[in-house]
Order: C-alpha cells, then sequence, then structure tokens
C-alpha cells in the first residue's frame, strides 16, 4: 500500500461524519485538472508514508473519528487495498472509498466483501470524450460496469464530475446525466484555480454561477438529487 499523505481531520470529504482521509500514490489517468498532481505524476510523486504510522494515528483517534476516506490518486490501484480496508474496518471506522471506475472487478470484490459504507467515483466525461478529459486511453466498458455496479450495491454512494469548462460544455454535462440516469446523488464539483497536472490550468476560469445553476436544474428529471460543491 502507498500512502503519500494522511489528512489528520475532514468534515467534508465523508457526508455528515469526521473522517481522517488516506491519500494513496499512484493514477491510471492523467486528467489535465487534477489537482494533485504529487499522486499521479511519477516525476512529482511526494513521497510516502509509513502504514504502520497511520494505523497508529487512528488507534489514537477512536472515538474522536468517525470514518476513513480512501482516496488518491486511484486507490484501486494498490495491491493490498482490501486488506487495508479490512483493517480499518475491524477498527469500528467507517469506510469511504473514492475512485475513477477503472477497475469495476476491484470494486466488485470491496463490495462483495462488504467492506467501503460509502463509495464516490467521478465521472469525467460522456463516453464519447472520456480518454480526452482523463487525459489516458480509457475501457469506457469498465467505466459502464462501475456505474451498474454502485448504482446496483445498496451502498450510499455518489457521481461526481469537475465542471471544467476547456474540456466540458453544458451538453456534456447533460451527456453524463443521461449515463447515470436514476442515481441518487450526482455532484457538480466548480473548478478552481489551483496546482495541477497541466501548468496551463492553474488560471483557468471556471463556469459561471448561472451556468451550473441551469445545469442542476436540467439534469433534475435525469438524478434524484443533483448539487454543487
Amino acid at each position: 500500500m502507498k500512502a503519500a499523505y494522511l489528512q489528520k481531520t475532514s468534515f467534508i470529504d465523508y457526508p455528515g461524519r469526521i473522517s481522517a482521509v488516506v491519500f494513496t500514490q499512484g493514477c491510471n489517468f492523467r486528467c489535465p485538472y487534477c489537482h494533485n498532481p504529487e499522486l499521479v505524476v511519477p516525476e512529482r510523486y511526494c513521497g510516502t508514508i509509513r502504514i504502520e504510522d497511520i494505523f497508529s494515528f487512528l488507534e489514537k483517534r477512536r472515538g474522536k473519528l468517525d470514518a476513513v476516506v480512501i482516496t488518491g490518486g486511484e486507490p484501486t490501484l494498490q495491491a493490498d487495498l482490501v486488506p487495508f480496508m479490512q483493517r480499518i474496518r475491524s477498527m469500528g471506522f467507517l469506510v469511504k472509498l473514492d475512485t475513477n471506475g477503472s477497475r469495476p472487478q476491484v470494486l466488485s470484490e470491496v463490495i462483495a466483501q462488504g467492506l467501503p459504507d460509502y463509495v464516490a467515483m467521478d465521472v469525467k466525461a460522456p463516453w464519447d470524450k472520456y480518454a480526452f478529459v482523463a487525459g489516458s486511453p480509457v475501457d469506457i466498458t469498465d467505466i459502464g460496469a462501475s456505474v451498474e455496479l454502485i448504482m446496483g450495491s445498496g451502498i450510499p454512494y455518489e457521481f461526481r464530475t469537475t465542471l471544467v469548462r476547456s474540456l466540458l460544455d453544458p451538453d456534456d454535462v447533460m451527456g453524463i446525466g443521461r449515463a447515470i440516469r436514476g442515481a441518487s446523488l450526482y455532484v457538480l464539483q466548480r473548478f478552481a484555480a489551483s496546482k495541477h497536472v497541466e501548468s496551463s490550468y492553474t488560471d483557468m476560469a471556471p463556469m459561471t454561477d448561472d451556468q451550473i445553476a441551469t445545469l442542476v436544474r436540467d439534469l433534475g428529471p435525469l438524478v434524484e438529487r443533483c448539487i454543487t460543491r
């Protein structure tokens, strides 16, 4: 398990819960707007932390933290993700898994074992633009399989899309809505200027509030709930 760092307290990463966040190292996508380049681009890796140090911290935070969020990078690339999640659950913490949905076989395994209490999947683009937005080749059948698996799991979940105006227009976002039709929660994430995999995205203007409000309204008939973050 390669973990780059540990955020010791978060009030926003697990809905309604106080969590710690484990950031895994390595990703099979190269989304140019990703704000964690030190977890994605090997030349920019920031090093790793000891897994036992994570568990030592969690042991001290029993009764104070509700949950642990495993994010990345892409956690499903980690060979020992299953035992890592099992150990966290054995300590009494809820587990939230963030994923890009590229490895449905791993999702199937962890869900079958009852390991995640919440799953958040980033849906990057409509199927015909996926490789373009993800910055790497994508097997779209895997993305679709992950969507179906998550929606049928019975586990609380959300799908989310980062609204990058240079990559996605409103029609694209509506296309995503149709691909996840019937989803319980779809989160539109506002793009924020920060450090990114591609430096040209640092000062890029986001979608306007009016554009986002229109999308939330238009997506209403497709999903049970649509919110912005």
